[in-house]
């Protein structure tokens, strides 16, 4: 399993080419986020730009949402069905294939002449970033040796704060920061989706160094979603699945509100203070929350390492999304200043983010090598299909708010979802998997 090219340890005792596996799926996990996350920092000016004269904010709101539900659906199609190719074509193969499409995808959104176009392409691109995923987490799962697994995972999931953190900087330059194309909202978020492109040059780059993973098999047998489901799976499956459903559906109802919280927070802060822009107090808040987010993430993705090596995989899961729910109701629910609230998002980072540093080497170790794609890819994207819902109806209901303290009592009730994962948990499901080597 150590990738068979140099016995030479390296730094945390990973050889140079595992170094580089890891490092392959950390870059193709990265800009897969940076991809997906575009649109909501640019919704505010692609959807009026696309619809035309007379959108107003509600329409943006909705929109927002109903986007964010396509590319979800797309998220999963993609992932159960790229999962599946990830073992029966290959890793690093499929692994190449998932990182051209929705970088290719995305680029093809900068020339979008309506709405319906855009969504199209979005959801293009969608099918190859749930893909991506699987691909990378099993190879890099079967390249590192047993005891550096978890180590292992939670790095590649650092990713994904990087990505979004270069969306949030990407978007910043091109919409505010470059007169050129500040003035010119139309071009400027075309712009920032022309960024996609760059992901195609990293992925064939990567292609040119990897080999497919030993542990992998061209003459696997034919794998069937149905063998997830037989007795010696079938609670498994169910339970990867629902941890993995509930920490998307808080995670992306969370996040894909963001920008429209800040903008409402902006826009009242505004009315009561004279002498204050509002555009530019909106992305001084938008850079505010989306850093204290990821750099929650980031440091809740870390976390991740000792408490599932020291107390395992079940207290873990656990105390996430015990904090979570936590987190969420004192930051959505209390009434609270901007100043007050936005660095509260930290706390929501942590565990809403952090949490996804686990399934990186915790759904690969539920299933057997010729199901690892597979079931991992299941368990992690099928949820994407309940987690299209959440946006989609907040997105709906949000239409109708008027002011930050409407959104805000709507998020809040987001904390059941974590609570009922712990009673799911409770219930018996969530396998513990600590001290098991791969199969």
């Amino acid at each position: 399993m150590g990738g068979g090219v140099s016995v030479q340890r390296s730094v945390l005792g990973f050889t140079r080419y595992q170094w580089l596996v890891l490092f392959a799926a950390w870059l193709g996990w990265g800009f897969d986020v940076f991809d997906a996350l575009l649109f909501n920092y640019v919704a505010r000016l692609c959807i009026p730009s696309l619809l035309g004269p007379g959108t107003t904010p509600q329409d943006v709101t909705f929109w927002t949402g109903a986007l964010t539900s396509v590319l979800l659906v797309g998220w999963a199609v993609g992932g159960i069905a790229f999962g599946r190719i990830t073992d029966r074509l290959g890793r690093t193969r499929t692994l190449l294939i998932t990182m051209l499409t929705y970088a290719l995808a995305t680029a093809a959104c900068a020339a979008a002449p309506n709405l319906a176009t855009l969504v199209l392409f979005r959801f293009i691109a969608s099918l190859g970033i749930g893909g991506e995923w699987a691909a990378g987490a099993s190879l890099v799962a079967e390249t590192v040796p047993e005891h550096k697994r978890v180590q292992a995972g939670a790095l590649l999931y650092t990713a994904a704060p990087a990505g979004l953190f270069l969306a949030t900087f990407v978007t910043d330059l091109f919409t505010r920061q470059l007169d050129f194309l500040a003035g010119n909202p139309d071009l400027s978020w075309r712009a920032v989706f022309l960024t996609g492109l760059v992901p195609a040059a990293v992925a064939i780059a990567i292609r040119l160094r990897l080999k497919e993973s030993e542990a992998w098999s061209p003459h696997a047998a034919r794998v069937s979603l149905r063998e997830l489901f037989t007795p010696a799976l079938r609670r498994r499956t169910l339970g990867g699945l629902g941890l993995s459903a509930a920490a998307l559906v808080t995670w992306w109802t969370c996040n894909a509100f963001i920008p429209t919280i800040v903008t409402f927070l902006a826009t009242d802060e505004a009315a009561a203070a004279r002498g204050v822009d509002v555009a530019d107090l909106r992305a001084l808040y938008a850079t505010r929350a989306t850093a204290w987010f990821n750099l929650g993430g980031l440091a809740g993705t870390l976390l991740t390492v000792p408490i599932a090596l020291h107390l395992g995989r079940r207290p873990m899961f656990l105390a996430y999304f015990a904090a979570s729910g936590a987190a969420i109701a004192t930051c959505f629910g209390l009434d609270l200043p901007p100043d007050a609230r936005i660095p509260l998002l930290f706390a929501i980072g942590l565990p809403v983010f952090g949490i996804f540093g686990a399934f990186t080497f915790y759904l690969p170790e539920l299933f057997p090598t010729h199901l690892r794609g597979t079931g991992s890819g299941f368990c992690y994207n099928t949820g994407r299909f309940v987690t299209a819902l959440g946006p989609f109806l907040v997105g709906g209901i949000a239409q109708r708010a008027q002011s930050a303290d409407e959104i805000l009592a709507i998020l809040a009730w987001v904390a059941l979802v974590p609570a009922a994962a712990i009673v799911f948990m409770l219930a018996g499901f969530g396998e513990e998997t600590r001290g098991q080597r791969l199969t």
